[in-house]
């Protein structure tokens, strides 16, 4: 699949809106964001500043989603994520993650790692950081509130820059120092 991004731009935020109202995200914090959310979050440039950049994914002539790059005044930026409903659960994915990662290593030369969050049981997400070329490297047990009231893990996979350059996954092993008595 060719896959492009497209920046978010003044002119997109009705349609920013109807996208982010008219899917769910269940592993997300948010749902079904509302639109005097989503407005309120575009005047707080939760999806365009600094360290942030929002894209429209297209793939095949399609609209698949959206992503936003968070944290990019950081060595280790941040992936969100966001595919329309009808193309989830296709193998969408795959190709849109590792087209990202060459648009991130390729614009952004300082980077040194690339990262994406999920919650534990979102094993579709997870597998396909996991197929994309990712590692897990951190699992918070707990971390994650439902609305419900528990918790559930936030795992976290990253791909390195000199990994991606390579075609590697550099593997390292859990050391775990003894407990204490």
């Amino acid at each position: 699949m060719d896959v492009t991004f497209l920046p978010l731009s003044d002119k997109d935020e009705e349609e920013l809106v109807r996208f982010l109202t008219t899917n769910s995200f269940p592993y997300h914090r948010i749902k079904a964001p509302s639109e005097g959310l989503v407005r309120r979050l575009l005047m707080e440039g939760r999806f365009v500043g600094d360290a942030v950049r929002t894209y429209w994914v297209i793939g095949d002539n399609h609209r698949l989603g959206l992503v936003i790059l968070e944290e990019l005044d950081t060595p280790t930026p941040m992936l969100d994520l966001r595919l329309v409903e009808r193309f989830r659960g296709r193998g969408n994915a795959v190709p849109v993650l590792q087209a990202l990662t060459e648009k991130v290593f390729g614009d952004y030369p300082r980077i040194h790692r690339f990262a994406g969050r999920t919650r534990e049981d979102n094993v579709a997400m997870r597998k396909t950081l996991l197929r994309s070329g990712f590692l897990k490297e951190a699992h918070y047990r707990e971390d994650w509130p439902l609305e419900d009231g528990r918790r559930v893990a936030t795992v976290v996979y990253a791909i390195l820059r000199r990994d991606w350059e390579r075609g590697t996954v550099t593997r390292f092993e859990w050391e775990e120092l003894e407990q204490p008595r």
